[in-house]
């Protein structure tokens, strides 16, 4: 089974970076075949393979496998906050980054902890 959302934002992103499917190849190391493959929707690269032609595009690997409502946060208002991050500097950006991975750590532990008393 395929995933023909893959072949599309494949195919999208190709576009987008002005590249023909030769030049994709080329760029990523790929032979021509596959590229019309996975564009046709017909395969689907090995992971590194992927990576290659996350490199070669310029694009995240998550930008060629999930479309965007797949990823990140479910909650609106909490998408929105986290987008208007994108506006920081990258120096506000980091600061929020580290709260965000206290607050991660400290609910792991609160989970850890909880599991252990039970």
């Amino acid at each position: 089974m395929t995933d023909t959302n893959f072949a599309a934002r494949l195919t999208a992103a190709r576009k987008k970076a002005s590249l023909t499917q030769q030049q994709l190849a080329e760029r990523s190391g790929a032979h021509v075949t596959q590229i019309r493959r996975y564009e046709a929707g017909t395969s689907q690269p090995t992971l590194d393979v992927l990576r290659s032609l996350a490199l070669a595009l310029n694009v995240s690997a998550d930008s060629l496998l999930f479309d965007d409502e797949e990823r990140g946060p479910q909650n609106p208002t909490l998408r929105l906050k986290l987008e208007a991050v994108d506006q920081f500097t990258p120096d506000e950006q980091e600061h929020v980054a580290a709260f965000i991975e206290g607050a991660l750590l400290r609910h792991h532990a609160r989970q850890a902890f909880s599991g252990q008393a039970s």
